[in-house]
């Protein structure tokens, strides 16, 4: 056996948050180790979001073309060659990779192992013939695609965000099963690109998000000709002829669903099991490795960060859990997780973002609240552009004070990142009202939007007064 080795810090997990603590530490010059899990690099292809990325791209530009003609510019048959789109996504995973490669991180000064790690006792991590015994462990091993407990499904061809690469030609139907943001995107994405989709799924469509703008998402992709199916219970799954056959159970009795293809998009698990948390005393559950709000685990000098803790599973945990970590570890900060100021964004179009509190939960935890609203249809680059579907909708508390933003439109994902530094820095809403911001552009909805605020008093008899007798005795 290899002489145990006593780093400073030990990150277990090459996700997007264990990188970046590595990268961090060892720029300090603390001795760091990192276990390499799954393959450097993994995280860009693992996490599905790169190639979906790419994936998208391609079919807003196919939908693009088709839907020229009401700007005046007008084109032939649109064609797709999916074997092209399928290898860009193939392309954007290559160039992402070389910023988590073994030789950069080594260049940093990371002592990189590979394999499998499990722990030994509360302070030791094995892998392979090496023991690690550290001063604090990160474990950021991340998490994967939940494979439902469907009959059938294991022995039937499916796809996952992970796997989307290997589609070697486009669905002439695709079923998606749950209606999640991924699975949304991935109907929008392929419907736009030439397939039939339908979606399945036993909650409603974005089951947990604003029903009053997730309504309007909806509404959206029924016209473009996906079929939502909410409320359902899959009994099994089959493949034969070609065919995919999904089989509902119903109150009438069973239906059958044909399609070609077959993607699950029904939410991601984290990746602990094989870890053995029992023996490094670390406590966990069914959603993840159980944090305190300093992201320490039950045994405080375990950190554990990103889709493998009980936290939120979105792309912005692991690194906003990193940079936590690298102050509360490395600089010896106090931090406290604030996961209300975790943006989390349908890459749909419209596109549906949201930070912070929802209605219902801020008028259970203030009481008194405001909610503010600016649709697209009032902004000039929305109208410009024949994108107005959709609005801002705003919660703040009595005195103003943002609580939380959903944004249903162009952009979303860009208009969302204001109103979570306003809810991450406790902003008052006549911070963004006073700004001065360009025009025409989409940023003008959060100001347009923050100005409602003070609508009512700037109308009420009082005000009217006071604005009178200055107008009457004033310079």
């Amino acid at each position: 056996m290899a002489e145990p080795l006593t780093p400073d810090i030990c990150v277990i997990g090459a996700d997007a948050g264990g990188l970046a603590v590595a990268a961090a530490a060892a720029s300090f010059g603390v001795p760091t180790v990192l276990i390499d899990t799954g393959g450097m690099g993994e995280s860009v292809k693992t996490s599905g979001r790169a190639s979906l990325r790419a994936l998208m791209a391609a079919a807003e530009r196919a939908h693009a073309v088709r839907n020229g003609a009401r700007f005046g510019v007008k084109s032939g048959r649109t064609s797709v060659d999916f074997p092209t789109v399928t290898a860009n996504m193939r392309d954007v995973i290559a160039a992402l990779a070389p910023n988590a490669t073994r030789e950069r991180f080594v260049g940093l000064g990371v002592r990189i192992f590979k394999g499998a790690a499990r722990f030994t006792d509360a302070s030791t991590v094995a892998v392979d013939d090496v023991t690690i015994t550290a001063r604090r462990f990160v474990i950021a091993t991340g998490s994967s695609p939940v494979l439902p407990a469907i009959s059938g499904l294991l022995d039937t061809t499916h796809f996952t965000t992970e796997t989307l690469p290997e589609m070697g030609e486009r669905p002439g139907h695709l079923i998606v099963i749950g209606a999640g943001a991924e699975g949304l995107e991935l109907a929008q994405a392929f419907r736009r690109l030439g397939s039939k989709a339908t979606v399945l799924d036993a909650t409603p469509p974005l089951a947990g998000e604003d029903r009053e703008c997730a309504a309007i998402l909806l509404d959206a992709l029924e016209r473009e000709g996906i079929r939502l199916r909410s409320g359902v219970e899959i009994a099994k799954v089959s493949r034969s002829f070609g065919k995919v056959h999904v089989v509902l159970a119903t109150q009438a009795g069973s239906e059958t669903i044909q399609g070609s293809h077959l993607l699950i998009a029904v939410g991601r698990r984290p990746n602990m099991h094989d870890l053995n948390l029992e023996a490094a005393g670390i406590r966990y559950g069914d959603q993840g490795i159980v944090v305190d709000g300093s992201l320490r685990t039950s045994n405080k000098r375990i950190y554990a960060i990103g889709g493998v803790t009980d936290g939120p599973k979105s792309d912005n945990a692991g690194p906003y859990h990193a940079t936590l970590v690298i102050r509360h570890a490395l600089l010896q900060l106090p931090v406290r997780a604030n996961h209300d100021s975790v943006a989390r964004v349908a890459f749909t179009d419209p596109e549906f973002a949201h930070v912070g509190l929802q209605e219902e939960k801020a008028r259970a935890r203030k009481g008194v609240i405001r909610v503010l609203r600016w649709p697209f249809r009032a902004n000039e680059r929305a109208l410009a552009e024949r994108r107005t579907d959709g609005h801002i909708k705003v919660i703040t508390d009595r005195n103003g004070n943002v609580l939380g933003a959903t944004i249903v439109g162009p952009q979303a994902g860009e208009g969302i990142a204001i109103w979570t530094l306003a809810v991450a820095q406790k902003l008052n809403v006549r911070a963004l009202a006073g700004v001065a911001v360009p025009r025409p552009s989409y940023g003008e909805m959060a100001k347009d939007a923050a100005l409602t605020y003070f609508t009512r008093s700037l109308t009420s008899a009082r005000v009217r007064r006071i604005i009178g007798w200055l107008r009457r005795y004033g310079r």
